[in-house]
């Protein structure tokens, strides 16, 4: 399949998809909204963080809010919880995040939070499969080589996490996301889907 050809195809399989799964997952997003009339999850549904896309175009992330509200202010403000953050691939443990509600713990177990993602693919600011977008912090990470990583559209589902993402950090992480930019057709794509969906069975990945 030619390059063109790849990016047709695509394309077309992300408009479908996401298409199809936002309308069967619709009664997931109205129950999942209903927690958030209550208690220490009251406040927007919706989570909209800042990611570096394609060519360097920024734009907004969804997800399932899983934290209080104010939590990136929360992040920034304490700085040894910041260093830990920085220091675990830009990350923290649900576990040990104490921003994270008990809701919130559970739609990130389960990768429901990811679900709105579906909405970005849509959109065309993201594609089902490719290397996962990060906030612009992160982007130290791919030294000269980040402008090839920006050359693809990101993913909701990407090589780090199939490959079990929450052991993998920097600059191992960097590597197998680059490797994904080198071989990216539909057949790698597929395989990269089928891994993620063991993964997230497994625990260990997400969208």
């Amino acid at each position: 399949m030619t390059h063109s050809g790849y990016i047709f195809a695509k394309r077309f399989l992300d408009i479908s998809v996401s298409l199809f799964a936002l309308i069967v997952f619709s009664p997931i997003f109205l129950v999942i909204s209903s927690f958030y009339l209550f208690g220490e999850n009251r406040g927007p549904v919706f989570y909209k963080q800042r990611r570096i896309g394609m060519n360097h175009r920024e734009f907004g992330i969804y997800k399932f809010r899983s934290m209080v509200v104010g939590a990136e202010e929360k992040l920034y403000a304490n700085k040894e919880l910041y260093a830990k953050f920085v220091e675990n691939g830009y990350k923290l443990p649900t576990e040990e995040d104490p921003r994270i509600t008990k809701f919130g713990a559970f739609i990130r177990r389960t990768s429901i939070d990811e679900l709105p993602q579906f909405i970005n693919i849509l959109i065309g600011d993201m594609s089902i499969v490719g290397p996962r977008p990060v906030v612009e912090k992160e982007l130290i990470e791919y030294g000269d080589r980040v402008d090839k990583f920006l050359s693809v559209k990101p993913g909701a589902m990407g090589l780090w996490q199939a490959s079990g993402r929450s052991e993998i950090q920097y600059p191992e992480r960097a590597d197998l996301e680059i490797s994904y930019v080198d071989r990216a057709d539909l057949w790698f794509d597929f395989k990269i889907l089928f891994m993620t969906v063991f993964a997230i069975f497994k625990g260990d990945g997400a969208m």
